[in-house]
C-alpha cells in the first residue's frame, strides 16, 4: 500500500522526464459583462470587459490517453449603472489544473477529454461611490470537472477544428462577508461571522464555457471562438453574479519536448 501511495504522488514527476507533447494556447478577449453584488449595491452593473487566457495542455507519450491541462486567465472591466451616475472597476485572476483521460472515437474524428480538476480565483471588485465598503474581495477555491470535444473537418481543401470546453465548480470554499459586516470587523476586530464558507453547486451554480474554431494561414494556427463565463453565489445573504460574454482571438503552437533524469 506504502508503495502503491509512494508512486502515485511520483508519477508527474515520472511524466516530466518523459517525452511531451505539448500545446500551448494564447487568447486576448474583449467583450460585455453584466454584474450584480448586494454587498456593494443592489443596482446591475453592466459594460466592458478585458481578458488574456493562456492554456497549456501536456500530453506523454509514455503514458497516451492522459492529458495535464493547465489555465491562467486575468480580466479587467468597467461597468455602470442603470442611471449611469456610478462606476465599478472589477479584476479577477483565475488559476485552473486538470487531469484528463482522453478518448478517439470514430475513427479519430471526433476527440472527448474529460476529467477532475481544481479551479482558484483571486480578485476584487470596488465601487467608486460607496464610501465605507467600497471594495469586495473575491477569493474561492473549487473542486471543478471540465470537459471538452474537438472535431476536425475540412472545408475546400483546408483544414479546420471545432473545438469546445467546459467547467464547472462542484464543491469548495468561498470567502464572504456577512449581510452588513464590514472589513475592519474582520479584519481590524477580528470579528468572524462565518466568512470562509463551504460551497456547493447549489449555492454557486456557475459554469465556464468556450465554442471555438482553429484554422490555419501559412504557418500559423489562430483560434477564434467565443467565451461564455456565468459566475453565480448565494452566500451570507448576500447575492453576486457575473456574466461576460467575451470575443477570443489567440494563437495555438503545439510541439514536443524531450525530458530527461
Amino acid at each position: 500500500m506504502k508503495t502503491k501511495m509512494l508512486l502515485l504522488l511520483c508519477f508527474p514527476l515520472l511524466v516530466q522526464a518523459q517525452e511531451v507533447e505539448h500545446t500551448r494556447i494564447k487568447m486576448l478577449g474583449l467583450g460585455a459583462v453584466n454584474l450584480l453584488d448586494t454587498y456593494l449595491s443592489p443596482e446591475n452593473y453592466n459594460g466592458g470587459e478585458l481578458r488574456v487566457l493562456n492554456i497549456d495542455v501536456r500530453e506523454s507519450v509514455k503514458h497516451p490517453g492522459i492529458s495535464y491541462i493547465t489555465s491562467h486567465e486575468a480580466h479587467i472591466s468597467l461597468s455602470h449603472n442603470r442611471a449611469d451616475n456610478n462606476n465599478e472597476l472589477a479584476g479577477m485572476y483565475n488559476f485552473q489544473f486538470a487531469v484528463h483521460k482522453n478518448w478517439h472515437l470514430f475513427g479519430n474524428r471526433l476527440y472527448l477529454h474529460a476529467g477532475p480538476g481544481i479551479d482558484a480565483n483571486l480578485g476584487m471588485l470596488y465601487n467608486m461611490r460607496n464610501g465605507n465598503n467600497p471594495t469586495q474581495a473575491k477569493i474561492s477555491l473549487n473542486i471543478a470537472p471540465s470537459a471538452g470535444l474537438s472535431y476536425p473537418f475540412s472545408i475546400k481543401g483546408r483544414t479546420f477544428t471545432a473545438n469546445y470546453d467546459a467547467m464547472f465548480p462542484l464543491i469548495g470554499l468561498m470567502f464572504a462577508p456577512n449581510y452588513g459586516q464590514s472589513y475592519y470587523e474582520i479584519f481590524n476586530r477580528g470579528d468572524y461571522d462565518r466568512n470562509i464558507r463551504f460551497t456547493t453547486l447549489a449555492s454557486t451554480p456557475s459554469l465556464r464555457q468556450m465554442l471555438s474554431l482553429d484554422f490555419n494561414i501559412r504557418n500559423t494556427t489562430f483560434r477564434v471562438g467565443y467565451l461564455g463565463d456565468y459566475q453565480q453565489a448565494k452566500i451570507n445573504h448576500l447575492k453576486y453574479h457575473s456574466y461576460s460574454h467575451m470575443l477570443m482571438l489567440g494563437i495555438v503552437s503545439r510541439f514536443s519536448i524531450n525530458k530527461h533524469h
